[in-house]
């Protein structure tokens, strides 16, 4: 029963419901820009952007890295602090990632198509770095490296979301 109760944690769970959405996305025509998070969230009200964006992905490789760094410290923090407060530090908190990447689009007039878990999984990780005084200098190294390294090969990244979604996480961490 034990390790049922493993296979069935909240962070496998968000972790499948990813894989699914992943493997949605890819059998309806514009599904990016429908489920991603854009400036259709404004002309036409798609306000589900706010959650549907941490469900989309833009291949394999993106699906595939988001997902890992969601297993190995989603596990560690569900397992320390239990599946309702995580819950509600990776909806709430990515969430309000996606308010606070839209409100950077909107103000810098510099519109994109916002799509992945990892501004979700910077909040968890912007709550880990709080909480572990250890890790919190190769976290921070690491929110940097994936935010900025990827521009410096011409890749898209939203690495505003990846910096507001980990201060969102380090101020979650002082409420939950």
């Amino acid at each position: 029963m034990q390790s049922e109760s493993k296979l069935l944690n909240a962070t496998n769970i968000i972790i499948l419901l990813n894989l699914i959405m992943f493997g949605v996305q890819n059998q309806i025509q514009n599904a990016s820009l429908l489920f991603g998070l854009n400036i259709l969230f404004f002309k036409y009200g798609f306000y589900y952007q706010l959650l549907s964006t941490m469900f989309v992905h833009g291949g394999i490789a993106h699906i595939a890295m988001n997902m890992m760094v969601l297993f190995q410290f989603g596990t560690i923090i569900e397992q320390a602090i239990g599946k309702i407060r995580f819950l509600l530090i990776y909806f709430i908190g990515g969430i309000f990632t996606s308010i606070g990447t839209l409100a950077y689009m909107y103000y810098t007039g510099n519109w994109a198509n916002v799509i992945g878990a990892s501004g979700a999984i910077c909040v968890l990780l912007g709550w880990f770095a709080l909480k572990d005084k250890t890790q919190r200098q190769g976290i921070i190294t690491w929110i940097i490296l994936i935010s900025f390294a990827p521009l410096l090969l011409g890749l898209p990244v939203a690495w505003y979301s990846h910096l507001i979604g980990f201060a969102l996480g380090w101020l979650m961490g002082y409420i939950i």
